[in-house]
C-alpha cells in the first residue's frame, strides 16, 4: 500500500512539474497589458508605433510561444510564436541568461527599435537597435530579428528549440506574419525582450512611472 502511495503521489509531482510551465505562459499572458501600458507611454513620448508592438518573455520555456505581438488599440494578443534565445558560446543553453557584452552570444533584455529589412544569410531580416542600457550593444553585435528553417512553426514543449547567437530568431512563416505588422507600420515597432514579471504601476501628479525600471534613451 505504502509502494502505491509513493508511486501516485510520484506521478503527481512530476505531472504538476511538467504541466508548471504551461501555467507559467498562461500567467504571463495575464500579465500583459500592465507591460503594454509602459510600453505604450513610451512610445507615445517617443515617436514610436502605438497600434502594434511586440512582446518576448524569455522566462517561459523555448518549446513554448513567447513571442507575443499586441494589438494596443483592441487591447489583445494578435498572434504569437516561438522564439530562441542567444546560447552564450556554449553548446546549449535550456534556460535564456543575458549580457549585453559583444563577442558573448547571449540575449540582451530590454526595449528595441525594429529598424529597416535588409537580405542577408537568413533572406529577410530586420536591424535591431537597443533603447536602453541592457542592449545598448545590439546594433554593434549586429543582433537582428531573422528566421530559421530550424525553428518549428508550432509548440514543441516538453522539447526544447535550438539556440541562436543572441538574436531573436522565429519560425520563415511567423517572419512573414512579423513583416506584415512592420512593414505596413507608419512608425517604428518596438520590441521588449524581458525576464521579469511586470510591475505594477504607480501614479504620480504629472507623471506616470514603472518602478523597478531601466533609463531609457534613443539611439541617434
Amino acid at each position: 500500500m505504502k509502494t502505491v502511495r509513493l508511486l501516485f503521489f510520484t506521478g503527481l509531482a512530476f505531472s504538476l512539474t511538467k504541466c508548471s510551465p504551461v501555467r507559467e505562459q498562461q500567467r504571463s499572458l495575464s500579465q500583459l497589458d500592465r507591460r503594454v501600458q509602459e510600453i505604450k507611454l513610451y512610445a507615445q513620448k517617443n515617436g514610436y508605433s502605438t497600434r502594434y508592438c511586440f512582446l518576448l518573455d524569455m522566462r517561459l520555456q523555448s518549446g513554448l510561444k513567447r513571442f507575443f505581438v499586441y494589438d494596443m488599440s483592441n487591447n489583445m494578443v494578435a498572434f504569437s510564436g516561438l522564439v530562441s534565445h542567444g546560447d552564450c558560446d556554449q553548446n546549449f543553453l535550456k534556460t535564456a541568461r543575458f549580457s549585453n557584452t559583444p563577442g558573448g552570444g547571449c540575449t540582451s533584455i530590454g526595449i528595441y527599435k525594429v529598424g529597416r529589412a535588409y537580405y542577408g544569410q537568413y533572406g529577410k531580416t530586420y536591424k535591431l537597435y537597443g533603447l536602453q542600457e541592457t542592449n545598448s550593444n545590439a546594433f554593434n553585435r549586429a543582433i537582428v530579428l531573422h528566421g530559421n528553417t530550424f525553428i518549428p512553426d508550432e509548440e514543441s514543449y516538453p522539447k526544447l528549440i535550438c539556440n541562436s547567437s543572441g538574436c531573436p530568431m522565429v519560425s520563415f512563416s511567423f517572419l512573414e506574419k512579423l513583416s506584415s505588422v512592420i512593414d505596413k507600420s507608419p512608425k517604428p515597432v518596438l520590441l521588449w525582450v524581458y525576464d521579469s514579471p511586470a510591475q505594477p504601476m504607480i501614479f504620480v501628479p504629472r507623471m506616470r512611472i514603472n518602478l523597478p525600471s531601466a533609463r531609457l534613451w534613443r539611439r541617434k
